[in-house]
Parts: structure tokens; sequence; C-alpha cells
């Protein structure tokens, strides 16, 4: 009924990756036939999907960057694309929502979705190409391997520091008052004073914020082998207008 043509056209359009409903609505041949086919003809080679390319939307993508060195991670699927999921707690619904806008505008695909866990929620992305935009992807825990920023991950983060930084304190850091007390004429006063501290066990992925601190003229201190410390005035102010506390 279908010349040979015809079968290979149509058996094209499904190895680019479309389902055999899509192709079948497009054409007007029915699953069944096209499944025949499949078997009945040597099997074409499958096209591969185009690289996209950089991040069109770099600012968006030094965001993202942080937040998966903090609290991502990338998983295989079935069918060889990739999972990227980062986790927020549910405290923090502004940030659930500025990351589920920066992987929309950082993914191929264009979509996100949540997913609801105790305590969290994980925003996830299904793309291929996940792995050559988080070449950081690998094996293992983060802090057990070599965290290092590719040429062009380095230039966008030179880029946009502030943006990554964001990134980096949303996942692993906070905004906290400290006090402490003086005595002043006599009596004793207590005194309360703002700082950011930053949180990882990775001392790759903590040399990475404190050289994005150094390069927008943060004052930083390493609190112990775990923590940065940012308790001057003036850079606390710059953390403030940059970053901000979790919301």
């Amino acid at each position: 009924m279908y010349d040979v043509s015809t079968r290979k056209r149509t058996l094209g359009l499904v190895a680019q990756g479309r389902s055999l409903s899509s192709v079948s609505l497009e054409t007007g041949i029915s699953r069944a036939a096209i499944r025949s086919w499949q078997n009945r003809l040597e099997p074409l080679p499958r096209i591969a999907p185009q690289e996209p390319g950089p991040p069109a939307d770099e600012c968006a993508y030094a965001y993202l960057l942080g937040l998966y060195l903090g609290d991502g991670c990338i998983s295989g699927h079935p069918r060889t694309g990739y999972y990227l999921r980062i986790a927020c707690a549910n405290s923090w619904p502004g940030l659930i929502d500025a990351c589920e806008i920066a992987m929309r505008a950082v993914n191929p695909t264009g979509r996100s979705y949540r997913t609801q866990a105790q305590g969290y929620v994980s925003v996830v992305g299904y793309s291929r190409h996940w792995p050559r935009l988080f070449p950081q992807h690998g094996p293992g825990k983060k802090h057990e391997r070599p965290i290092v920023l590719a040429p062009w991950q380095q230039a966008i983060v030179e880029a946009h520091p502030w943006a990554f930084i964001r990134g980096l304190i949303h996942s692993d850091g906070c905004r906290i008052t400290n006090w402490t007390t003086r005595t002043v004429a006599g009596e004793r006063k207590r005194y309360e004073y703002p700082r950011y501290f930053f949180t990882n066990v990775s001392v790759d992925i903590m040399r990475l914020f404190t050289r994005a601190l150094d390069q927008v003229g943060v004052d930083w201190k390493q609190a112990n082998a775990r923590n940065i410390s940012i308790a001057r005035k003036a850079s606390v102010a710059l953390m403030d207008d940059h970053v901000g506390p979790k919301y």
C-alpha cells in the first residue's frame, strides 16, 4: 500500500525520537503499520539531537550552577536522557520559584516541574544535554571528586559573579543575626549584627565561592574547615544589596 520511500521517510521521523502516535497523526499511517515496518526494513541510523550550544541566559545559568553545586544532582534515564534535580527546602517558597524560573531558562526543552518530598521540593528538568551543561556531573559525592569549572563556565561566572554567589548562598548559605555584649559606662549592653555564612565540605566549591567574593570586593573569613563567614559591615551591605536573605 505504501512505497519504500514513504516507509523510510516515516521511519526517519521515528528515528528523530518522536513517538509512534505523533508520527501516525502527522502521516495518517497507523501505529501498527509503522511498528511492523520497524521490524521489516533495515534499521535507519538514529539522528543525533542538535547540540544546544552555550546557555543563552548566562545570568540564569550562573545562578543555577550555584544551586547545582550545593543541592543539585543529575541522574540518567532509560531513554538516554537525564534529569537535573535541585532540592529546595519548603521554608523558602521564593527560592523554589527562582530555581524553577532559572531551570526553564537554561533547559534546552524550556521545561521544569516540581515534586514534593518530606520537608523539601525537588525542581526537576529533563534533557539529554544536562551532563554537557554541567560537566561537574559524575559518580559519587561532589566533595569526594574534583570540582573544576570548564573555561566557558568560568567565563560566565566572571561575567555574572553575583548570580553565582546568590545560587551558592541559596543552596548552602544563610543570613543570620549574631549578638554580643559589651560593658558601656558600667552597664552591660547587647549588640546585634547580621552575618552571612556559607557551608560546604568540598574544598573546590569553597574556593569557587571565595574567588567570586574576591571579584566583587566582599571580605570573607574562613571560620573553620566547612564555613566561610562574611561579617564586615560594608561586605554585609554588599551581600544585602545583591543576595539578601532567603525568602
